[in-house]
């Protein structure tokens, strides 16, 4: 305004720093949210461009399961079991956000380039999670790269949008000073606007990418998988005694029942059309299988039981399947074994590898297998095969989404856990469990049951003893091979009270298992299932 002597009045405009200040907690918190989120959408969007990129969420999973301690791992599965790797990824996507959040609300209040800065670290952590390291590729940078660009964007536009707008004088002959007039305090609807527009195109534009992976979705070509029948089929199973025995764990584990270690946080996309297996190392002759070669192979139909080494006793990581292949000895003989080769490695796709010694061609059913209880292979048990040895923990020997079968020595190579402090040889120990009955029964006649297994030796004998009393022998269901679990079972009258039921069995050897306790690290857990029954009167 001008007085009556023609003198200007100035109206001093507000300070980036004073409308910094005026930024409330929630409009930062909101716009690290949107910006995090922005950023994830297009790392999947990029992701669904190439078989080769994967998800930035799906790397970082990776390289923190690579770099995790043993004990953190052990610890992992007996809280969280086959659900470990929803909890991993939950876990990534609740420290990005409060990461995000915190950024947020620095950008906001005046300091971008904290937040650019951080955006960056976003991108290059990611990117190196994805370019570095197990199962990566150097292309495989770009999903990363591409949301710590779009995140930064967002941090600086979330900032910009904390500028107070102007608006021109309603006197066109105004000064300057007095031309441009801020609009009272922040526009909250304009931000609640651009930021709710800017997480609907996210959440489009990532639904659109995690689409887009889908085409290269392995399950779709295992839709159209028909194994051949083997030439050594096995007979019908006999009756289940678990059809009549409530609780009591099947003779055949079914497939959605069946327990998933691994290293793996999405499983590998495997196309039939690429797909080679390898036998490569010391041996005579290098050769390289199509999935179709292999399937002309004579195949052979095997009942085994296979167990993953952090099985605590009385665990459920174990499980009893019926698997169609090929013989890992036969196979092996047709690229012939050099005489200083000691260990088979098993390589897979995402190239985890697993060790175990050429001593195991003993004999035993080792298979390169491709069938599961009359199907082909699922995706997450392995799919489109995987090697199967009894007797051997999973940790060395039973690599899925197989791609390279080396022939290698121990003093050379070491297998993906073995340098994480896990025993390089792993033999399976025997065991036993209760399955039935629960810990909170009512008085009368019940069943006490479980399985048993020793792979490769079998199982002669189950006993229970109830309350430190003598040990029972208990009845033992079809033995369906000396590689598979049996069930048992006794029959037991409950009276009131507290209860201590306890089992252990005898394997093929006429050895019974031992009672001392011992951990699942480095080479496989000991002791006897024992559990406490409490019997309403």
């Amino acid at each position: 305004m001008a007085d009556s002597a023609g003198t200007e009045q100035s109206i001093a405009l507000p300070s980036a720093e004073s409308s910094a200040a005026r930024v409330p907690l929630w409009w930062g918190i909101l716009t690290g949210l949107v910006a995090a989120g922005a950023g994830l959408a297009a790392g999947e969007l990029v992701a669904g461009m190439s078989r080769q990129l994967r998800s930035p969420i799906v790397s970082v999973g990776d390289r923190v399961i690579d770099l995790v301690p043993k004990g953190l791992k052990e610890w992992a599965i007996r809280s969280f079991g086959t659900s470990d790797k929803a909890v991993l990824i939950a876990t990534i996507f609740v420290v990005i956000a409060i990461a995000a959040m915190i950024v947020g609300v620095v950008t906001v209040r005046g300091r971008t380039d904290l937040g650019i800065a951080f955006a960056v670290l976003f991108g290059v952590l990611g990117g190196s999670a994805s370019g570095i390291g197990r199962n990566t590729k150097v292309i495989g940078v770009l999903p990363s790269l591409a949301a710590g660009v779009v995140a930064a964007g967002v941090l600086v536009y979330g900032h910009r949008l904390t500028k107070p707008r102007t608006r021109p004088s309603a006197t066109p002959a105004a000064p300057v000073a007095q031309s441009m007039l801020p609009t009272a305090g922040l526009n909250r609807r304009r931000f609640l606007v651009s930021t709710g527009g800017i997480a609907v195109a996210a959440a489009v534009l990532g639904s659109a990418g995690r689409g887009m992976q889908g085409r290269f979705n392995t399950a779709l070509e295992r839709v159209g998988v028909r194994l051949p029948a083997p030439k050594t089929s096995l007979p019908p199973l006999p009756t289940d005694p678990a059809v009549t025995t409530e609780g009591l764990s099947p003779l055949i584990t079914p497939i959605n029942s069946f327990f998933r270690i691994d290293t793996a946080l999405s499983f590998p996309n495997v196309s039939l059309k690429s797909w080679r297996l390898r036998i490569t190392g010391l041996v005579d002759r290098e050769r390289a299988y199509t999935y179709d070669e292999l399937l002309d192979r004579e195949l052979i139909e095997r009942d085994i039981t296979i167990s993953c080494v952090s099985n605590e006793v009385g665990g459920g990581l174990v499980g009893n399947a019926r698997w169609i292949g090929c013989r890992l000895d036969d196979l092996l003989a047709d690229s012939g074994i050099k005489p200083e080769a000691d260990q088979i490695m098993g390589v897979s796709v995402d190239e985890f590898t697993a060790g175990f010694p050429v001593a195991a061609l003993d004999g035993r059913d080792c298979i390169v297998a491709f069938g599961m209880n009359g199907e082909a292979l699922p995706v997450k048990n392995g799919f489109p095969a995987r090697l199967i040895v009894p007797g051997l923990y999973g940790y060395v020997s039973a690599t899925k989404w197989l791609s390279e079968i080396r022939l290698t020595r121990f003093d050379t190579e070491e297998g993906y856990w073995v340098p994480r402090g896990w025993s390089a040889l792993a033999p399976v120990k025997t065991q036993s469990r209760i399955d039935r009955p629960g810990t909170n029964i009512a008085a009368g006649t019940v069943a006490i049951a479980g399985v048993a297994w020793a792979p490769a030796l079998g199982i002669e004998q189950v006993e229970v003893q109830i309350n430190d009393g003598s040990w029972q022998a208990t009845a033992l269901g079809p033995s369906l091979s000396n590689n598979a679990w049996r069930q048992w079972w006794i029959s037991w009258d409950a009276t009131p009270g507290q209860h201590l039921i306890r089992c252990r069995a005898t394997d093929g050897s006429g050895a019974t298992q031992t009672e001392q306790r011992a951990d699942v690290a480095p080479d496989g857990a000991t002791g006897w299932h024992t559990i406490r029954v409490t019997v309403a009167g």
